[in-house]
């Protein structure tokens, strides 16, 4: 299992290691890859149809609890063959669609890791490894959106599809993290035994929260589908792959994974029952404004996943079997539309519905297979998408709210079956267009697998019977245990009806709807209140916000950074003082005032003083020498000389080289502003002032004398030094010195040559 996951790593590594680009038979040798995973994949559901679920285990991080969990039961099953078969066929196509492009390499490689990444997130059964493949991704279809890198707009979709999925993927792993904490495991199988602990947990509302911002960003739900039609700037293959059967269908398989762990409340049904129905009904009525083929399709797989949400959140066994099939429905006419839309793109340049009409005179195949996509969209009976509407109407019509709910299905059905005509027959009828010329015939290559995808809807749609065995494996893995037959013929009811006004309303839609430039700019005046807008707007706040805050902090002043910084120091320690600590001094304790104790006192007032009010720098550092110098005085008079020479040896060589540094600088610096000078001084009393006190409550604290005595104790055995100071400095803490020296060293030298720099260039 393990090798079945990484393969397509391995190839991508492959891949970008080449030096030459592949050739078209190379391209097609590739595809052997996906359809060697998808009958491996049958095998392994051929063995989950007559027994147990498959798990597979290998020791990865044991301390972390990541362990490299698979498992194999009918939801993993069902989304490993469509992503492996979808994917077959979409690398097939793409050996000829990208063979003229000079990093076709660069596109299998993502291609290859995307598929990776997708059976990966499907087959984990870790918590962890799930998120660490759900990261993949949006990893690799960051690298697919802005393929063509060197547009602008590519570039700028692939940021807003990383920036609104990976946001959401923060939120997906805080999420999981408070759900494998409280379940105590992190194994997706035990975690069904935890399903009521979460259920009742206090944190169960901001679980699902966190939850249904990853599964609803990446599955493209109202508010935040924007990203997919922009995710149209990736190459057509790209598209295919993404809308039919792997990224945006990844928040579906979260959702229908997790179902029986927290689903079943009110909070879960009515969420996914309200976003689910918002995002089919304002998606389904944006697909037919739109004149592009792709921009067609991409509201239209908007609506669909929709509806997958819609069912979830109905929470019905019925509910349950429409979104399964209708998984299977809308990756098969989804992928062949997609694939379509991308040989009539290439063959004749635009994908302009306005322009685009009788091309079923020069590609009459792909003509064939766009109507199976297309009568498969609408819910044609004997095709597989006419079983799959009639199943969303008995969810509908079965439980409460019927009338409603039916009545929101109808409505998104007639107008998907409007935007499937469009995308699928439209370019194909009417007469043959003079602005349009296609002078040779698409490959087999790129007509054959459309072609494919619409027979096997075909046949599905005839023998459905065929689904029924995997349907119950996948009810299965959902905790739903009814018998299933999936039929062509459910009889005269109402079912029937409605399904007969949906496909005879489509049609007249169709017939009567012309999709227009005109019609399209009606909906873009409403653009301005769109979520996308508001989001950009919202982004631009941000942005601003960002700017001033970067402009105020990092001016690239180093006073203005250390004044900040002490201004953060004075008011995060200041707060902690006063609200913790209270001062008392004992005078009793005190030794009689000196004479010359005040001398040097009035000496460091005096030289603090000069520091603050001196224009000159000379001056400033000089009598802060004169201030060190009266504190190594203050360390002879309380009996401490090694100290008081330690601090003259620093202060001295301090003072030199602040002399030879600040001598050299530019006069930028205005030290003659009153103002400045006063509230830098104010600023700096209050550092005093802190640091005094911390100094004064330290003296209170118990104190633990093992480490001084283990090197009073040492100093002289271990190293033959009786000052201990220096024997810590040089002995037991040498290297830390010697690294702290050359580090100190480095900076000079650095700066030394920076100042070098800046005087050649003054001069």
């Amino acid at each position: 299992m393990i090798i079945a996951v990484l393969t397509g790593f391995l190839l991508a590594f492959f891949l970008l290691c080449l030096t030459k680009p592949l050739s078209a038979r190379m391209s097609m040798v590739l595809s052997f890859l996906p359809v060697g995973l998808f009958v491996y994949f049958v095998t392994l559901l051929i063995r989950i149809f007559s027994g147990p679920t498959l798990f597979y285990n290998y020791s990865w991080v044991p301390s972390m609890e990541i362990d490299l969990q698979f498992k194999v039961d009918g939801l993993s099953a069902l989304f490993s063959l469509l992503i492996t078969g979808v994917g077959a066929l979409v690398f097939l196509y793409s050996s000829s669609y990208m063979k003229e492009h000079r990093y076709i390499n660069r596109f299998y490689a993502y291609l290859s890791m995307f598929m990776a990444s997708m059976l990966g997130l499907v087959l984990a059964d870790n918590l962890l490894l799930l998120f660490i493949f759900w990261e993949l991704t949006a990893i690799s279809s960051f690298f697919l959106i802005g393929f063509n890198n060197t547009s602008a707009a590519s570039r700028k979709s692939s940021l807003v599809a990383w920036g609104i999925t990976a946001g959401g993927g923060f939120f997906l792993m805080a999420g999981l993290v408070f759900i494998g904490s409280i379940a105590g495991t992190y194994s997706l199988q035990e975690m069904l035994n935890s399903s009521e602990v979460l259920k009742s947990h206090p944190l169960y509302g901001l679980i699902l929260f966190f939850f249904f911002m990853g599964a609803f960003t990446k599955s493209a739900q109202f508010p935040f589908h924007f990203w997919l039609p922009g995710a149209m700037k990736a190459p057509t293959p790209v598209s295919a792959y993404l809308h039919s059967a792997t990224m945006v269908k990844a928040g579906i398989y979260l959702i229908a994974r997790f179902t029986p762990i927290l689903g079943g409340t009110i909070y879960w049904n009515n969420t996914l029952l309200i976003v689910g129905g918002i995002t089919m009904l304002y998606s389904a009525f944006h697909s037919i404004f739109r004149v592009d083929m792709k921009s067609v399709l991409a509201y239209s797989t908007i609506s669909a996943l929709g509806i997958l949400v819609f069912l979830l959140g109905l929470g019905t066994h019925e509910a349950f079997v429409a979104a399964i099939v209708f998984i299977v429905v809308h990756a098969l006419y989804k992928a062949g539309l997609f694939l379509i839309t991308g040989v009539i793109d290439h063959q004749t340049g635009t994908r302009d519905l306005t322009k685009l009409r009788g091309l079923r005179y020069s590609m009459p195949i792909l003509a064939i297979a766009g109507i199976l996509a297309a009568l498969s969209s609408a819910g044609i009976p004997l095709t597989v998408g006419f079983i799959g509407k009639d199943l969303i109407y008995e969810a509908t019509w079965g439980g409460s709210n019927a009338v409603f709910l039916t009545a929101c299905a109808l409505v998104v059905n007639v107008l998907l079956a409007c935007a499937g005509y469009l995308a699928g027959i439209g370019p194909f009828l009417g007469s043959k267009s003079d602005e349009i010329v296609v002078d040779h015939h698409p490959s087999f290559l790129m007509w054959l697998p459309p072609l494919l995808l619409g027979v096997l809807s075909i046949v599905l749609g005839c023998f459905p019977g065929i689904m029924n065995e995997i349907v119950q494996r996948v009810l299965l893995s959902m905790q739903q245990e009814e018998e299933l037959a999936l039929k062509i013929w459910h009889g005269f009811n109402t079912i029937l009806i409605i399904s007969l006004a949906t496909i005879a309303l489509g049609v007249v839609l169709f017939l009567l709807w012309k999709p227009s430039v005109g019609k399209m700019n009606i909906v873009a005046r409403l653009e301005h209140i769109s979520p996308e807008s508001i989001a950009k707007a919202t982004a631009r706040i941000f942005t601003d916000i960002a700017a001033r805050y970067t402009l105020f902090m990092h001016n690239n002043y180093l006073r203005s950074y250390l004044r900040k910084i002490m201004l953060f120091f004075v008011c995060l320690i200041g707060y902690y003082l006063i609200k913790n600590v209270h001062l008392q001094i004992n005078l009793d304790n005190l030794t009689a005032i000196k004479i010359y104790e005040v001398v040097v006192f009035l000496i460091m007032v005096v030289a603090i003083i000069t520091v603050i009010i001196s224009p000159s720098r000379l001056v400033a550092i000089i009598g802060t020498g004169v201030v060190g110098y009266c504190i190594c005085l203050i360390f002879v008079f309380f009996g401490a000389p090694d100290l008081a020479m330690t601090q003259f040896t620093i202060d001295t060589l301090t003072t030199v080289l602040f002399v030879l540094v600040l001598l050299r600088l530019p006069s930028f610096l205005n030290t003659k502003d009153g103002l400045a000078r006063t509230r830098d001084g104010i600023l700096a009393g209050f550092v005093g002032l802190i640091i005094s006190v911390i100094a004064l409550q330290v003296l209170n604290e118990p104190t633990d004398k093992t480490v001084s005595m283990f090197y009073a104790d040492n100093a002289y055995l271990l190293a033959k030094g009786k000052n201990v100071v220096n024997v810590i400095l040089v002995d037991f803490r040498g290297y830390d010195t010697f690294v702290e020296i050359t580090v100190l060293t480095i900076a000079a030298i650095g700066v030394f040559g920076m100042l070098k720099i800046r005087s050649s260039e003054i001069e």
